[in-house]
């Protein structure tokens, strides 16, 4: 969990032939066998990550990637399904469990002082925009740790998700996400199950639907319009998060693959995972990973924290801004501590086909 101490640094019936389609407004969904609000999807291979010089460095090279089929959940997890799971487990997400600064100052450089006792509460990490142009380097000027901030209250303890059932549930650490898999005994997707299932059958474009960030002058996704962080113009009919299925499927009859919320994925982060992998798969694997299921090991020389148990998330979010990130793209990629929420972080759940 972390607090104010701390810089923040911060996927019917089958068909037997996959199409590829066409840049469209909306892309032709795939006839894909459904069952319990999941898809059941083919498999087969594509290139994950890019090449493109107009993404980051940890998207870079793209490799040939080879997955068995597997479900996944047409949606995010919606905050009506994990009340749900709450009410008959008890669960207590991180957000919600007192702070044990013993455990804490482990993850925190040696010489970190102890905070003061009123900041050391249960809370998250609420997004607070400014009201003037700020440093985009720093992510403080835009999260505020918030005290009682939790899935029932993404804002802050004032706030609330009555009448919000079927919207994403947020606020959720990597831990909090799992156990709810567990429960439904389902689990995370991996990295590149969730950047196929992403992808909605096209090969190496720039978003789920095409090269074109709007085709016809459609909103595809929920994303940040306007100057970001300080002034979100809404142009796409919401300021902060939406309803699942208010934007148009994928290509897999997928929903919010990419903006609304970030996708918790069950990948160790490491900054230079896809040069690995295009590496080992050069060597040893005739060109083509099978099944990959990320790093055994985290690196991220951006932060300060050494953490070896970054998880990476996916498909950015209402706040992605051409500007700032632009991350609502299949191959974005970004890692952050599994014991820390935030209000534009979600999940969704996959099982394997077998």
């Amino acid at each position: 969990m972390l607090i104010p101490i701390l810089r923040f640094t911060f996927v019917g019936a089958l068909v037997s032939v996959l199409p590829v389609f066409a840049e469209q407004s909306a892309p032709k969904v795939a006839a894909l066998r459904t069952e319990g609000g999941m898809v059941l999807l083919p498999g087969g291979e594509f290139w994950m990550g890019t090449d493109s010089p107009r993404s980051m460095p940890n998207e870079r090279p793209k490799h040939r990637v080879k997955l068995s089929q597997f479900w996944i959940d047409r949606t995010d997890v919606t905050n009506a399904d994990y009340e749900a799971f709450v009410k008959q487990t008890g669960y207590k997400t991180i957000a919600e469990r007192p702070v044990d600064w013993e455990e804490l100052k482990k993850q925190l450089p040696p010489d970190t002082e102890k905070p003061a006792d009123e900041l050391l509460q249960p809370g998250s990490l609420v997004f607070t925009p400014p009201d003037h142009s700020v440093d985009l380097r720093d992510m403080r000027n835009w999260w505020t740790w918030t005290i009682g901030a939790s899935w029932k209250h993404p804002e802050g303890p004032k706030s609330s998700i009555k009448g919000k059932g079927n919207y994403p549930v947020v606020q959720i650490a990597w831990e909090d996400a799992k156990a709810y898999c567990d429960w439904k005994k389902l689990r995370l997707p991996t990295e590149a199950e969730w950047e196929y299932a992403a992808r909605g059958g096209l090969e190496e474009k720039r978003f789920a639907w095409g090269d074109t960030f709007m085709p016809n002058g459609k909103h595809m996704a929920n994303t940040f319009s306007g100057s970001f962080p300080e002034k979100n113009t809404a142009e796409d009919g919401y300021a902060k998060s939406s309803p699942v299925k208010k934007f148009p499927p994928n290509g897999f009859g997928l929903y919010d693959m990419t903006g609304n919320v970030w996708n918790w994925t069950s990948d160790i982060y490491r900054e230079d995972a896809h040069q690995k992998a295009a590496a080992e798969a050069a060597e040893s694997h005739g060109g083509c990973l099978e099944n990959p299921q990320g790093p055994l090991q985290g690196l991220d020389t951006t932060r300060s924290r050494i953490d070896s148990e970054q998880r990476v998330i996916k498909g950015g979010s209402f706040l992605c801004n051409a500007s700032y990130c632009e991350s609502y793209r299949p191959s974005a990629r970004r890692g952050t501590p599994p014991d820390t929420g935030s209000e534009h972080v979600g999940f969704r759940c996959a099982k394997s086909a077998s």
